[in-house]
C-alpha cells in the first residue's frame, strides 16, 4: 500500500507531530470526505506500507522526523511545490527564500531523487503575467540545479472554491485568467522547457487536460511506478488510481489527509480555504486517531 501525506492538505507543514504519533502507533483512522459516518482505518505499519509520498510547501517541521523514519524502514520521497507567488495569492506561506533553503537541506539529506519540484498551478494574472512566471521559474530552476530532477507543472483549473476565491480577489483589483489561448500556452509551456533543460531538469505534466506534449511536456505521475523502481528498487501495483481525476496517471495509494485543514489559505486551492483551514485546525488533537475530531 502506498501512503498520499496528503494531496488534501499540508501534513509535513502542519500536522508532522500528529503523523509522527500515527507512524509510532502504527496506524490513523481516515474519513470519507463525502460521508463522514464512513470510517476506514489504516496501516501505518512499515511492512503494510511499500510508500509514503509527502506534498508539501514546507516541509521543514518533518525533517527532524527523517531519521525516526529511515530506522523504522519507511521509504519515502516528497513533492515539493515552490511557485513564488505573491502574498495576494499565497498569504501563509513561507517567504522563498527560506523554503529554497530548505529545500536544499531536504535534498541534500536524502537525496535530490527524492525531492521533485512542483511549479503548480500556474496562476496568470494582473499581477504575475508571462514575464513574471519566467523570471521565477528560472529563478528557482537554477537555485534547484543538481538537487532535484524533475520538475512538475499544471495550469491551474477553475474548480468551485478557487473560482469563489477569483471572485474575491477580482473585487480587490486582482484578475486572474481562467482561460488560457493556446498561443499563449505554447509560449509559456517553451519556454519552461527550455528553462528546465538549461538546469538539467525532467518536465512532466499533472493532470493536465490539454496535451502539451507537442511542445515537450509529457503527462506525468506524481505517484510513479517508473520512478519508485528506478529509486527504491521496488515494484508497487501500476493499476491507476481510480479516484483520481480521469486525467491523473497515478497508481493507487491511500490518502491520509483532510479537505478544508490546510492553513497556507492558497487562493488558488482546490482543497479549502483559509477561513475553514483554520476552523477545523481548532478540532485537531494530536493523539486522535483521524486527523481532525
Amino acid at each position: 500500500m502506498i501512503i498520499s501525506a496528503s494531496r488534501r492538505t499540508d501534513i509535513p507543514a502542519f500536522y508532522s507531530p500528529w503523523f509522527m504519533q500515527r507512524i509510532r502507533d502504527g496506524y490513523c483512522t481516515v474519513f470519507n470526505p463525502f460521508n463522514r459516518k464512513q470510517v476506514t482505518k489504516v496501516s501505518l505499519l512499515p511492512n503494510d506500507v511499500e510508500m509514503l509520498v509527502f506534498w508539501t510547501k514546507n516541509p521543514q517541521p518533518l525533517i527532524p522526523h527523517l531519521k525516526e523514519l529511515d530506522d523504522r524502514g519507511f521509504r519515502y520521497y516528497f513533492h515539493y511545490t515552490l511557485n513564488g507567488y505573491p502574498p495576494e495569492l499565497e498569504p501563509k506561506v513561507p517567504e522563498l527564500h527560506d523554503r529554497l533553503e530548505t529545500f536544499l537541506q531536504l535534498s541534500n539529506l536524502i537525496g535530490p531523487e527524492k525531492v521533485i519540484w512542483r511549479y503548480d498551478p500556474i496562476v496568470l494574472s494582473n499581477i504575475m503575467g508571462y514575464d513574471n512566471h519566467q523570471a521565477m521559474f528560472e529563478k528557482i530552476a537554477q537555485t534547484l540545479k543538481g538537487s532535484t530532477q524533475r520538475v512538475v507543472i499544471s495550469f491551474v483549473d477553475s474548480y468551485r472554491k478557487a473560482t469563489s476565491q477569483f471572485k474575491q480577489l477580482a473585487k480587490q483589483g486582482i484578475y486572474i485568467a481562467e482561460e488560457l489561448n493556446l498561443e499563449a500556452i505554447e509560449d509559456i509551456v517553451r519556454t519552461l522547457v527550455s528553462i528546465s533543460k538549461e538546469n538539467e531538469l525532467e518536465i512532466q505534466s499533472c493532470a493536465e487536460k490539454l496535451d502539451i506534449s507537442p511542445w515537450g511536456v509529457l503527462p506525468g505521475r506524481c505517484i510513479d511506478p517508473l520512478h519508485i523502481k528506478r529509486v527504491f528498487g521496488i515494484e508497487v501495483n501500476p493499476t491507476k488510481d481510480k479516484n483520481q481525476r480521469p486525467e491523473c496517471g497515478c497508481v493507487q495509494s491511500k490518502d491520509i489527509g483532510a479537505y478544508e485543514t490546510c492553513l497556507h489559505g492558497c487562493r488558488y486551492c482546490y482543497a479549502g480555504t483559509l477561513q475553514a483551514g483554520l476552523r477545523h485546525h481548532g478540532r485537531h488533537d494530536v493523539h486522535s486517531s483521524s486527523l481532525i475530531g
